[in-house]
């Protein structure tokens, strides 16, 4: 049996619907027992190349390996896959137990034998006692785990999710994805999860795919893309971004100094990435809660912005300033934690500074 690091590997692949490049030319691999998430907006190609992982659409050029095996012609009930939809398409007419057994109905097995994998199955999705309920009588969340359970009983080799959880509610939805999450490291399979949600991929992935226009633009780890992100594109798409245009006045190995007109002098690194030199146009990007407000002037020469504080938003957990600065035509966002109950400390139209750490700088080629 191949048990080569890859489960699946993508070459050259594209998906043309007319003259719409839906997915345009992308080579990747998705690793043994990975968590996957294909991350992009509307419209970016992540769902067309989940249905073409799952057999319901071919590529226009390119191959698909399973496992080793080539995927071209193969249709969806002959790949060692299963797909979870966004809306679970649970039998309304079916009990749990005969939802959850479903896919089982041509496996050869007794009905023992069945029934015994459907209780392992409401036991991994801890839905005991379960299986006589009827669909209607299940909340959201556990009409997700239900689609799980009917889609791992069989035991594919790469389980599907297309949104599957975008009909919860946020509490709810936050559950499921620890839920989710702890259930693929219990089982073992590799999950390639679709999902438009940058906090949602960054909770449960080992690796994400972001995807634009067809294009995969960066695959990372959720803490390098999120600290490191290849392209203005990823780096305004995952979380909050500030971003400043500007020129390198003086650069040494990764160390670079940049004249970023109103907010003048900033010191950054390029973290191995980027090689910048003198002259280089290069954009600043800095995220907001790598960012200090301060009443008082600090003194230093780089790294600090004086402005004046406008609006603010109240999070309960942390706190959204907009500062105004002088020049710039939007105000630098910064983020706060709330680590106590003392608020009001700020006020509209108050001179503040802001500085930073030369190691929160994020530089980017413009």
């Amino acid at each position: 049996m191949n048990q080569s690091k890859a489960i699946i590997a993508i070459k050259d692949c594209s998906k043309h619907f007319g003259p719409v490049r839906a997915v345009d030319d992308i080579s990747f691999d998705i690793d043994r027992g990975e968590f996957f998430s294909l991350l992009g907006p509307s419209g970016c190609g992540k769902t067309t190349l989940l249905r073409m992982l799952a057999g319901f659409e071919q590529p226009s050029m390119g191959n698909i390996f399973i496992d080793g095996q080539p995927m071209a012609g193969v249709p969806p009930h002959h790949r060692p896959t299963n797909m979870v939809f966004q809306n679970y398409a649970i039998f309304p007419h079916l009990n749990v137990r005969k939802n959850i057994a479903y896919g089982m109905r041509t496996s050869g097995l007794g009905r023992g034998e069945i029934n015994a994998k459907v209780d392992e199955m409401l036991e991994l999705i801890k839905l005991p006692g379960f299986g006589g309920r009827a669909a209607h009588q299940l909340s959201g969340g556990q009409r997700q785990r239900v689609a799980l359970a009917r889609a791992l009983i069989k035991k594919p080799k790469v389980l599907l999710l297309d949104e599957p959880l975008g009909a919860l509610d946020k509490k709810l939805r936050e559950e499921m994805q620890l839920e989710l999450r702890l259930l693929q490291r219990s089982v073992g399979i590799t999950f390639v999860f679709v999902t438009h949600d940058q906090e949602e991929a960054l909770t449960m992935s080992d690796r994400i795919a972001v995807m634009s226009m067809g294009k995969v633009l960066q695959i990372e780890t959720p803490t390098r893309l999120y600290e490191m992100p290849n392209c203005r594109e990823v780096a305004g798409f995952i979380g909050s971004m500030n971003f400043f245009d500007g020129r390198v006045s003086s650069a040494a190995g990764e160390a670079a100094t940049i004249d970023a007109g109103p907010i003048g002098q900033v010191r950054g690194v390029a973290n191995g990435r980027l090689k910048v030199n003198k002259g280089d146009a290069i954009t600043v990007a800095i995220r907001p809660e790598k960012i200090n407000l301060s009443n008082e002037q600090p003194n230093v020469g780089h790294n600090v912005v004086e402005g004046k504080l406008g609006p603010s938003t109240y999070l309960g957990d942390r706190s959204y300033f907009y500062v105004n600065v002088v020049g710039l035509a939007k105000p630098i966002a910064v983020a706060s934690q709330n680590a106590d109950r003392a608020t009001g400390q700020h006020r509209a139209d108050q001179k503040v500074w802001l500085t930073w750490r030369e190691e929160s700088v994020v530089l980017l080629d413009r």
